[in-house]
């Protein structure tokens, strides 16, 4: 009886933690990219066919209506802001997005990375959370990111990381198309060739910029409902 509890645990360990995984793990790096090339416009005949992740407000099948589904908080012609699918199973309050060039962009080493990707996604963040001092934007390093098409991170901050920023080098920035600019600047003088970004308000106006050699994501937000 004992051995069949213990492995009734294990099973169920491994179904929390697969229902945990984001709807592109599986080691595919260009997922994201799938998604904003054939995901986004639903006019196409053969959409259905052609995208593995469905508009919410698409009439393509699907079983699970939060992981296989992708969900559109805000678009441009240049931008798009999605649910993260670590969103799905977790409380009202919580919130994750990504911000998403609908051009190629790799990450933070692609000279193609644009300024307007940072204030499309404060806007959208701030739609989402309000006015709150707690939103972060994040981009991870290339070494700790699972997607190769650049994603900006919609979260809010740890209780702890107004103080753990604090602590840290940073920069005041009065526009966010300056964030990649002043980002660049100071990991050049960190000595730091692969690098993360993280953009929250400053208390006295402006936005403040922290560049991190680990994920700012991990670091300082609440990047994960469990």
């Amino acid at each position: 009886m004992g051995r069949v509890r213990a492995l009734a645990g294990v099973v169920l360990f491994f179904v929390v933690v697969s229902a945990a995984l984001p709807a592109w793990a599986g080691g595919d790096r260009t997922l994201l990219w799938g998604i904003v090339a054939n995901c986004l416009d639903t006019s196409g005949a053969e959409y259905c066919a052609t995208c593995r992740w469905p508009r919410v407000d698409s009439p393509c099948p699907r079983r699970d209506a939060c992981r296989e589904t992708t969900e559109v908080w805000a678009e441009s012609a240049d931008f798009a802001v999605l649910r993260d699918a670590k969103m799905c199973g977790c409380p009202s309050g919580f919130v994750h997005g990504l911000a998403i060039p609908r051009a190629r962009v790799t990450g933070v080493e692609d000279p193609r990375r644009p300024d307007g990707i940072w204030a499309f996604a404060w806007t959208t963040a701030r739609a989402r959370m309000g006015d709150h001092p707690a939103i972060a934007l994040v981009v991870n390093p290339r070494a700790q990111r699972s997607q190769d098409q650049l994603h900006v991170h919609l979260l809010r901050l740890r209780d702890d990381a107004r103080h753990l920023i604090a602590q840290r080098p940073a920069d005041r920035v009065a526009g966010l198309d300056q964030v990649w600019k002043v980002a660049a600047q100071r990991a050049a003088a960190s000595g730091l060739t692969d690098y993360g970004v993280l953009v929250t308000s400053h208390q006295e106006g402006g936005f403040v910029v922290v560049v991190e050699k680990e994920s700012p994501e991990k670091l300082y937000t609440e990047w994960h409902c469990r």
